[in-house]
């Protein structure tokens, strides 16, 4: 029984509650999640990253330096993890 109460309560805290208001949102990907995932994905420096809400969804916004140069910024879907350009 304390084993499951310790699962349960170690489940808790690794959830990541971000408190918006009254509310509470567990998010499923927080921003140093994304910012390594882009920066496995496209070999390039992260520049900046925020955390923003566009068209009433919470995403990650992370400025990356590209290889050959270029600045371009990624959004990161915080649910899915789907990264847009």
């Amino acid at each position: 029984m304390q084993a499951v109460v310790k699962i349960v309560i170690l489940t808790f805290f690794l959830s990541q509650p971000v408190y918006a208001g009254k509310e509470i949102v567990l998010s499923a990907l927080t921003l140093d999640q994304a910012t390594k995932k882009v920066i496995e994905q496209n070999r390039s420096k992260v520049l900046s990253a925020v955390t923003e809400t566009v068209n009433g969804k919470k995403v990650h916004i992370i400025k990356i330096l590209t290889s050959d140069g270029r600045v371009q910024y990624l959004k990161v879907d915080i649910d899915t993890g789907k990264v847009t350009k």
